[in-house]
Protein backbone atom coordinates (compact mmCIF):
# COMPACT_ATOMS: atom_id res chain seq x y z
CA UNK A 1 0.00 0.00 0.00
CA UNK A 2 0.83 3.66 -0.04
CA UNK A 3 2.20 5.47 3.01
CA UNK A 4 1.97 9.24 3.44
CA UNK A 5 4.43 10.93 5.82
CA UNK A 6 4.40 14.63 6.68
CA UNK A 7 7.41 15.68 8.81
CA UNK A 8 7.76 18.89 10.78
CA UNK A 9 11.45 19.81 11.07
CA UNK A 10 12.98 22.79 12.87
CA UNK A 11 16.74 23.41 12.98
CA UNK A 12 17.30 20.06 11.23
CA UNK A 13 15.54 18.14 14.01
CA UNK A 14 12.33 16.26 13.26
CA UNK A 15 9.88 17.13 16.03
CA UNK A 16 6.59 15.72 14.73
CA UNK A 17 5.52 13.36 11.97
CA UNK A 18 2.11 12.48 10.60
CA UNK A 19 2.18 8.90 9.36
CA UNK A 20 -0.82 7.62 7.43
CA UNK A 21 -0.13 4.03 8.53
CA UNK A 22 -0.43 5.06 12.18
CA UNK A 23 -3.19 7.56 11.34
CA UNK A 24 -2.03 10.22 13.78
CA UNK A 25 0.81 12.55 14.72
CA UNK A 26 3.82 11.17 16.57
CA UNK A 27 6.27 13.37 18.49
CA UNK A 28 10.03 12.70 18.54
CA UNK A 29 11.15 15.40 20.98
CA UNK A 30 9.68 16.73 24.22
CA UNK A 31 8.28 19.68 22.27
CA UNK A 32 7.05 17.37 19.51
CA UNK A 33 5.29 14.97 21.88
CA UNK A 34 3.34 17.82 23.51
CA UNK A 35 2.30 19.26 20.15
CA UNK A 36 1.47 15.86 18.67
CA UNK A 37 -0.94 15.20 21.56
CA UNK A 38 -2.66 18.54 20.96
CA UNK A 39 -2.75 18.11 17.17
CA UNK A 40 -4.26 14.62 17.47
CA UNK A 41 -7.18 16.15 19.43
CA UNK A 42 -7.59 19.24 17.25
CA UNK A 43 -8.57 20.12 13.68
CA UNK A 44 -5.06 19.44 12.36
CA UNK A 45 -5.63 15.68 12.29
CA UNK A 46 -8.71 16.01 10.08
CA UNK A 47 -6.87 18.40 7.78
CA UNK A 48 -3.97 15.97 7.42
CA UNK A 49 -6.35 13.10 6.65
CA UNK A 50 -8.05 15.33 4.07
CA UNK A 51 -4.69 15.94 2.39
CA UNK A 52 -4.13 12.20 2.30
CA UNK A 53 -7.49 11.63 0.57
CA UNK A 54 -7.23 14.59 -1.81
CA UNK A 55 -3.58 14.36 -2.86
CA UNK A 56 -2.15 10.90 -2.27
CA UNK A 57 -5.00 8.61 -3.21
CA UNK A 58 -5.84 10.68 -6.31
CA UNK A 59 -2.22 10.71 -7.54
CA UNK A 60 -1.62 7.06 -6.67
CA UNK A 61 -4.58 6.12 -8.85
CA UNK A 62 -3.16 8.10 -11.80
CA UNK A 63 0.30 6.61 -11.25
CA UNK A 64 -0.92 3.00 -11.12
CA UNK A 65 -3.17 3.53 -14.14
CA UNK A 66 -0.14 4.80 -16.11
CA UNK A 67 1.84 1.69 -15.11
CA UNK A 68 -1.00 -0.62 -16.11
CA UNK A 69 -1.32 1.14 -19.48
CA UNK A 70 2.36 0.35 -20.20
CA UNK A 71 2.10 -3.35 -19.37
Amino acid sequence: GTEFIDSYVFNRVEHIRFNSTVGRYVGYTEYGVKNAEAWNKGPQLGQEQGELERFCKHNAEIYYRAILDKT
